[in-house]
């Protein structure tokens, strides 16, 4: 859910301990634990109603239900397909992940690179299941998630085509937990569909929690080998790949068999004495699980036989390969860098870098600008302030200033393929910034201010990220999309060297009235706060008929605050009202309501309706399982309001009755 409700709920839930790691959040509400000992009680396995084993699941056009490529699959359980099925058989490697007919090269990089770092392969993947004693169907995975982690629930049920699996699977055969991981993952993003071409960051981000940064190869650092070297060593996950210049060149195979167009992980760097001089080397993995580098230091090369001393080579057809660090700078177009914290890679500290967090969205005529190509609109995007305070301890490049990282992550799109959408182009700029923090500044700043800095580019992937270094001070960030009215919802994270203040100054004026919104929370009602949709029914049935005064630049603040009180107060009052029925009509305390306790509910609020407006109710506001939450059940009610206001209003002599 958005809104200011939301996110105040939200900051007092991760005060609390929840959406890290240690204690994530519950996706759909699913608790793999009770779940689990109510399938082994029941002696059933389990089988998900939320993400079933159904054609939904596989996609919605390529992997359609009348696609040719989805005709004969089947969904199999791994005791179906082999007698003796393990979750990870002598510990997680790089081997275990082969692709199968889905573009999710990319995904898989990352979860190659996840193999390397125990530590953070087993918060991604917890050791409490199997296919022992406990097996009941049922396995967990846990995923960061725009600055939480939620635990996903999956049944173990894998689409098979020509009794093969469709997706991934492990060289092996017998192992089963990348496929079952891969399928945790398209459930959170709606489909496996919606996993088809990517950055291997999405992955790494959402593996690890970091920040990721991206490396031009043409024009890499100086010290790019240390880079890179130093990042492993600190457990970092790195992806490369090739540019295309043209869709045929997708996944076209190069003569020294590279691959274009194609996510690889980078999973070793050495340095070998080579008849007498170093030779930089790196390990690359593909992760079809096959087609190999067969230039310098490849598999069975010659090189390999005038290497002094510890020689990390190892010849498998098994995708993953050595090759000169000149011939990757040579070959390879980019590199990605992932931390597991925010660290600074490029410099010998490894001191944790402090980090915050804002939520915002883009909505079309409010807060959707767009970028400085509209200048008549481009300050209606929203506006963070940080404040720069102290510079970087010992600059090893000999400039002083503040580093920082900011990263903006457009939230759920993968989810809205299905309806069409796809990734926004989005970016930022960011402006040297002096004045009162409280006004969020119109365009008449734009239009006399240059900007100080600004993301690298617009692009349409899920994060941009830029590293900046600034002189001490305040400084506006003005995220945004490429062009204006777009909706969408986002993150923006800044990492920074030293402890910084950040301020999202619509939140900055909201905050005075979180002492009104905590009475629709509570734990015996399932809710983490109001929808942006549900504010604004409440916010239109405030509508009454009464002159707005004149607003100028000294009353217009005031007037502002003054309204924000009166919405507050009166969504307060609508929580004490509707949570009382709520609750008396919640008959088995479950924190949700049925459909009939929902269709009771409305008889105790004054709304008498017929079957097919009841119907049509049900199936807007209700959740796949025939339950209604706390914010939907408020939102149907404000509407219902509204529509008998409406109506009374045109027949003022009562002429039709309302059923």
């Amino acid at each position: 859910m958005s809104g200011v409700a939301s996110t105040l709920a939200k900051k007092r839930a991760l005060a609390a301990g929840f959406g890290t790691n240690a204690n994530a959040v519950r996706y759909l509400n699913q608790d793999f634990t009770s779940l689990r000992a109510e399938c082994r009680s029941s002696g059933r396995l389990f089988c998900d109603p939320t993400f079933p084993a159904a054609p939904e699941a596989l996609g919605f056009k390529e992997l359609g239900r009348s696609s040719y490529k989805t005709r004969g699959v089947t969904w199999k359980r791994p005791t179906e397909l082999v007698s003796n099925p393990e979750f990870i058989l002598g510990g997680a490697t790089r081997t275990d992940i082969c692709q199968g007919a889905l573009g999710d090269c990319w995904l898989l990089a990352a979860i190659a690179s996840l193999t390397l770092n125990e530590y953070v392969m087993a918060r991604v993947v917890p050791q409490d299941q199997g296919f022992g004693d406990d097996y009941a169907g049922i396995f967990h995975f846990q995923f960061w998630q725009f600055g939480e982690w939620v635990d996903v629930v999956i049944d173990d049920q894998l689409p098979v085509k020509d009794g093969e699996l469709m997706f991934v699977h492990s060289a092996e055969g017998r192992e089963f937990w990348s496929a079952l991981l891969e399928k945790a993952y398209a459930k959170v993003n709606g489909c496996y569909e919606a996993l088809s071409g990517g950055s291997t960051t999405e992955g790494f981000e959402d593996f690890t929690g970091g920040i990721a940064e991206n490396y031009d190869l043409q024009r890499p650092p100086r010290n790019m080998f240390q880079i890179i070297n130093k990042a492993l060593e600190a457990g970092a996950l790195l992806g490369c790949s090739i540019d295309i210049t043209s869709a045929a060149d997708s996944e076209a195979v190069t003569r020294q068999k590279l691959v274009k167009g194609h996510a690889y992980s980078l999973t070793g760097a050495v340095e070998v004495n080579y008849r007498g001089r170093m030779e930089k080397l790196v390990r690359m993995r593909n992760p079809w699980g096959q087609v190999e580098w067969t230039g310098a230091w490849s598999d069975g090369s010659s090189e390999w036989n005038y290497v002094q001393g510890d020689c990390p080579h190892a010849n498998a057809e098994d995708g993953e390969f050595w090759m000169s660090f000149p011939d990757f700078l040579r070959h390879y177009s980019r590199i990605e860098v992932c931390t597991l914290t925010p660290d600074t890679i490029e410099d010998d500290s490894v001191k944790h870098w402090s980090v915050s967090k804002f939520d915002g969205t883009w909505r079309r005529g409010s807060t959707a600008g767009g970028c400085r190509n509209h200048p008549y609109t481009f300050w209606m995007n929203p506006q963070f302030v940080i404040k720069l305070e102290e510079e970087d301890d010992d600059p090893d490049d000999g400039e002083n200033g503040c580093s920082f990282v900011v990263g903006l992550i457009q939230k759920n799109r993968r989810r809205l393929r299905k309806q069409g959408e796809d990734m926004h182009t989005v970016g930022f700029a960011i402006y040297e910034f002096q004045g009162q923090r409280e006004v969020h500044l119109d365009k008449n700043f734009f239009l006399t201010h240059a900007q100080t800095a600004r993301s690298e580019t617009f692009i349409n992937l899920r994060e941009v990220s830029s590293r900046f270094k600034l002189p001490p001070g305040e400084y506006l960030i003005v995220p945004s999309t490429f062009e204006p009215h777009l909706n969408g919802d986002f993150c923006i994270r800044v990492f920074s060297e030293k402890q910084t203040e950040t301020i999202n100054l619509f939140s900055k004026l909201a905050g005075d009235f979180d002492f009104l919104l905590p009475v629709c929370a509570g734990t015996d009602i399932k809710t983490d706060g109001f929808s942006m949709e549900t504010c604004r029914v409440m916010v239109n049935l405030m509508d009454v008929s009464f002159h707005t005064p004149q607003l100028t630049k000294h009353t217009k603040h005031s007037w502002g605050l003054w309204l924000c009180l009166t919405t507050c107060i009166f969504c307060a009052c609508v929580c004490v009202c509707v949570k009382s029925i709520y609750k008396k009509n919640d008959a088995d305390n479950s924190g949700t309501m049925s459909t009939p306790e929902m269709r009771v509910a409305f008889k105790d609020a004054g709304f008498t309706l017929n079957n097919t407006i009841y119907q049509l109710l049900v199936a807007r506001y209700s959740d796949p399982d025939m339950t209604i939450d706390f914010d939907n059940f408020v939102c149907c009610l404000m509407r219902l309001e509204m529509m008998f206001r409406l109506f009374k209003k045109c027949d003022p002599q009562d002429s039709v009755k309302l059923t």
